[in-house]
C-alpha cells in the first residue's frame, strides 16, 4: 500500500514538477546539497506548505482530509526546535496527543522512548539543542501517526541519541508506519530502505542506497568523490 504519493509538485523556483511514491512501512531518506529543496519537499508532503500538484496520504487526496484527521495521520519534526514559551517537556510532548484526547500513558511512553523521563518537568527553553530535538521527536511519537515527516532530526543529536533515533525509526516501520526524513550524513543513508536524491529542485535519483549512492551520482550532485576503504569515504573532487 502506498503511504505517500506526490504528483507534479512544484513550488516557485524550489521544486520542479516532482513525482514520488513512498510505500507504507518504509524508511526513506531525503538527501541533497543545501538549497536542493529537501525541507520544501518535506513541508509540502506533510501538508504544511502549499504548492501545485497533488499530495496523497494512503491513497487519499490531502485536500479532502480535515485538519483534525490530519493530526492523527501525520506527525512533523521541524529542523529547528525553538520555543518562545517556557512549557514543560511533558506539556510539549502532550501536544502530540491533541487529536486523540488526553492520554498520560501515551505521553509517558514517548518520553521514555526518547530518554526524557528525567526531564519531564523541565522547561523546554532551558534545554540544550539536542534535548529540545528529542522533545520534538517525542511529540511526534506521541501522535502515533502512520506518516512521520522529520526534517533533519539528527542534526542536533550526539552519536548515541542519533543512532537511537535511527533504531526507533526502523522500529516504527516494522509496525507499518512510514518515516520520510532528510539527512546530511551519507554514511547513515546506507541503512535505509530507500534514498531520494534531489538536485536544484529536481528528483535526480531514487531507489535503494546502493542504486542511488553511486560514485557518479555523488560527484555530479555533491561534487565529491566516493571510495570505500572499508566504509564510505568522501573526498573533494
Amino acid at each position: 500500500m502506498t503511504g505517500l504519493k506526490l504528483k507534479g509538485i512544484s513550488v516557485s523556483d524550489r521544486l520542479n514538477r516532482l513525482n514520488l511514491e513512498v510505500e507504507a512501512g518504509q524508511l526513506v531518506g531525503l538527501i541533497g546539497p543545501n538549497g536542493s529543496g529537501k525541507s520544501t519537499l518535506l513541508s509540502v508532503a506533510a501538508g504544511l506548505l502549499p504548492g501545485s500538484g497533488t499530495v496523497e496520504w494512503s491513497g487519499r487526496d490531502l485536500d479532502e482530509i480535515d485538519p483534525l484527521e490530519r493530526g492523527r495521520l501525520a506527525a512533523w519534526v521541524p529542523q529547528d526546535a525553538m520555543f518562545s514559551f517556557g512549557f514543560s517537556v511533558r506539556a510539549v510532548v502532550g501536544h502530540g496527543r491533541f487529536a486523540h484526547g488526553d492520554d498520560e500513558q501515551g505521553i509517558d511512553e514517548a518520553l521514555e522512548r526518547m530518554d526524557l523521563t528525567s526531564l519531564a518537568d523541565r522547561r523546554v527553553n532551558e534545554l540544550s539543542g539536542g534535548e529540545r530535538q528529542r522533545v520534538i521527536l517525542a511529540r511526534a511519537l506521541a501522535t502515533v501517526a502512520p506518516l512521520q515527516f522529520w526534517d533533519e532530526p539528527l542534526a542536533a543529536l550526539d552519536v548515541r541519541h542519533g543512532l537511537e533515533v535511527l533504531r526507533l525509526a526502523r522500529e516504527l516501520t516494522k509496525v507499518g508506519k512510514t518515516v520520510f526524513f532528510s539527512l546530511h550524513d551519507l554514511r547513515l543513508a546506507h541503512s535505509l530502505d530507500r534514498v531520494v536524491l534531489l538536485k536544484d529542485g529536481d528528483l535526480y535519483a531514487e531507489g535503494s542506497p546502493d542504486e542511488v549512492l553511486t560514485e557518479t551520482n555523488l560527484q555530479d550532485v555533491f561534487g565529491v568523490r566516493m571510495r570505500t576503504a572499508p566504509g564510505l569515504i568522501l573526498e573533494l573532487t
